[in-house]
């Protein structure tokens, strides 16, 4: 394992954490701070500052970040994957649904 690469666990409920710098698939990372394992494997490239899965979730289970609910899945989410907009929808932004996945801008609005 690459000691460099870390990913973040908030709360030791959450199933998400997010990687302090970009993961590879297959590249190993340690969590760090409040951790249930010590090192989580990426099965899909996951860009620096995003979540990564620390568990399976299936298909409308809450997405749990800072201990708290912050959205649910939208498919199943296999662990090791990224969980971004593409395959969750946020419990406080309706709007993020009509986000592009990589940038956050908005694909609903026309801008001239």
């Amino acid at each position: 394992m690459d000691s460099k690469k870390r990913v973040f666990q908030v709360a030791y409920e959450d199933n998400v954490a997010t990687a302090l710098s970009e993961l590879l698939t297959g590249e190993r990372a340690a969590l760090i701070g409040d951790h249930q394992e010590e090192d989580i494997e990426a099965v899909t490239d996951i860009p620096a500052g995003h979540k990564i899965a620390l568990s399976d979730i299936p298909s409308g289970t809450r997405i749990i970040k800072y201990g708290v609910p912050i959205g649910a899945a939208t498919e199943d989410i296999s662990k090791g994957s990224w969980v971004h907009l593409h395959v969750m929808k946020s419990l406080y932004d309706e709007r993020s649904s009509h986000l592009d996945v990589k940038t956050g801008a908005p694909m609903d609005t026309r801008y001239e």
